[in-house]
């Protein structure tokens, strides 16, 4: 299958990433304007998934600079085999319907993403479970939250798909009314008028927009290439911070010949760019997600 959906992509042209795992696929594609449907199609007939949903934004130059096509257990990482979206899964909930519910005092409205993603927006009163990674959740869920307690949760991530597995995951330890937003973050954006919003900031995307908001139109933010975190200007205010090489949160994380390499990957892009080229380079030090 991972085969087969890769030649699919390079006969489109596609840039971007593309899991495929027992459970299903997922990931981010981008194609010349006029041939998304087509890629679409023939991705649906690939894996014969008939509902397949895309969700379809748009930008003035390609966000993805290779394409991926990859093997994964998980689409995402939990590590927790009781959470199997193919089983059970929580209430989903329209974004028409969101706002009514996440201000609703008797539920906890919970953002399942990373600590970097939820620094640059969130839904107004969530809470931050301050994640590194989706596989922190289980053990964020077994020291703050109480099933005898925590009677309503509402929960909502980028696009949906950890939610899926968040809700699996709690609903098998004892939840009983756990619900999650239809689609995600970017469905919501895309579906509610800037001005009945409840979301706060941008929403973290993982390609070279950083962020969108209101009608999934890109924000101007700027990212670590050292570590991909999104920047604040604190952040580069700070004398840690050095374009195109490091920042407050990777600095001190990184080697001198880390950050040697970074430097000459930094120039190689300049040169690059004043070519009317794109250098590839090679890869952050964070994974892909």
């Amino acid at each position: 299958m991972r085969e087969r959906l890769h030649s699919i992509c390079l006969a489109a042209e596609a840039t971007g990433i593309l899991l495929v795992a027992n459970e299903g696929i997922n990931g981010t594609l981008a194609v010349k304007v006029g041939g998304m449907a087509t890629l679409i199609e023939a991705i649906r007939d690939a894996v014969g998934l008939s509902e397949l949903t895309p969700r379809l934004s748009f930008d003035y130059e390609m966000p993805f600079l290779r394409l991926k096509v990859r093997l994964k257990k998980e689409i995402v990482t939990i590590a927790a085999p009781e959470a199997d979206p193919t089983q059970q899964v929580g209430t989903y909930v329209k974004p028409q319907d969101w706002n009514a519910l996440i201000t609703d005092p008797e539920v906890l409205v919970l953002d399942t993403r990373n600590d970097y993603e939820v620094k640059i927006g969130t839904f107004q009163g969530a809470i931050d479970p301050n994640t590194r990674s989706f596989s922190d959740f289980p053990s964020y869920v077994c020291d703050h939250l109480d099933p005898t307690r925590h009677k309503k949760i509402a929960m909502f991530c980028t696009g949906g798909i950890r939610c899926e597995k968040a809700s699996s995951y709690m609903l098998a330890h004892g939840f009983e009314e756990v619900f999650h937003l239809q689609g995600g973050i970017l469905n919501y954006l895309e579906s509610i008028p800037h001005e009945e919003s409840l979301w706060q900031g941008g929403c973290f995307v993982f390609d070279r927009r950083v962020a969108v908001g209101a009608g999934l139109e890109p924000l101007d933010l700027d990212l670590c290439y050292g570590c991909r975190t999104p920047l604040s200007d604190a952040d580069r205010a700070s004398p840690n911070f050095e374009e195109g090489v490091t920042c407050p949160h990777c600095a001190p994380l990184m080697t001198p010949a880390q950050k040697a390499s970074s430097r000459e990957r930094h120039r190689q892009t300049l040169l690059a760019e004043a070519r009317g080229e794109t250098h590839i380079g090679p890869r952050h030090i964070k994974g892909e997600s």
